[in-house]
């Protein structure tokens, strides 16, 4: 394996495989922190302008991690735009502006001091665990609640899992993020093995030609209820924190037979809010 490069800006330092002009940057600000490990191809990078603070993610530059050349990266980052601006909701990242720059393409969010819940952050994912129940409760009913706009929207969520999850806990607000693979329906599996965490993915997303749709995603917000409240690989009674009538409702959602689970992400509310 090529030793990565590392390369400093405004005395941060992040790895890249080969030197990068980031000069752009200053447009936006100075870089106070850099994300680098992503696969996708982006490295992003928060920045101050004053008492103004930005996300920037970036296509264009060669990150360690990538699994897509630069210029599919490029391609892949563009196609999000339009899917932030339908998806515009209190609890999404707000995206601010978008721009071909420094030889690849850049979107700019409102930064946010929201956690991230997925394991690569470790500290944040502790704070997580260590969450009292009703305040698990209400990051789950946000999540819920954006997963309604997305199927009114008529859009099927890909790509979601415990990543996609931030908190503020100071604020008390919950953020989604990366949703840079949700698609508009009709959607039909054209893969076989999907994009995404298996932890979150239906049998459908398995299968090539099968269809996706809200139903999938009631199964990816089954899964998302066995990240808060109980176990994400075990999921039995005997790991789950709250009632049996919610491990039901839970349990109904992830179900191998799309049959079995609630027909929309509307009807698991219901369902959810009524074994509360």
């Amino acid at each position: 394996m090529t030793k990565p490069y590392t390369q400093q800006t405004d005395g941060i330092p992040y790895n890249l495989k080969a030197p990068f002009n980031s000069t752009f940057l200053r447009r936006y600000g100075k870089v106070f922190k850099v994300f680098d490990g992503q696969d996708s191809g982006n490295i992003a990078f928060g920045v101050a302008d004053g008492d103004a603070r930005y996300f920037v993610k970036f296509a264009g530059a060669p990150t360690v991690n990538a699994v897509v050349s630069a210029e599919e990266a490029i391609a892949n980052l563009k196609r999000t735009v339009p899917i932030y601006q339908d998806l515009a909701h209190p609890n999404l990242v707000k995206l601010l502006s978008f721009e071909d720059i420094g030889g690849g393409f850049a979107t700019v969010f409102a930064w946010t001091d929201a956690e991230c819940m997925h394991a690569m952050y470790p500290e944040s994912r502790r704070r997580f665990l260590l969450m009292d129940d009703e305040t698990r409760l209400s990051v789950y009913d946000a999540i819920l609640t954006f997963h309604a706009h997305v199927a009114a929207r008529r859009y099927v969520a890909i790509d979601f899992y415990d990543g996609s999850i931030m908190y503020d806990f100071t604020s008390r607000h919950t953020l989604l993020c990366d949703i840079d693979f949700y698609s508009k329906t009709p959607y039909v599996n054209q893969m076989g093995r999907m994009w995404g965490s298996s932890r979150f993915m239906s049998p459908e997303e398995y299968t090539h030609g099968a269809t996706i749709d809200e139903i999938t995603n009631v199964y990816a917000m089954g899964a998302a209820a066995f990240a808060l409240f109980g176990d994400e690989r075990d999921r039995r009674m005997a790991t789950w924190r709250m009632s049996p009538a919610l491990f039901e409702v839970a349990s109904k959602a992830v179900s191998d037979q799309r049959e079995h689970r609630q027909p929309s992400i509307a009807a698991l509310m219901n369902e959810w809010k009524a074994a509360r």
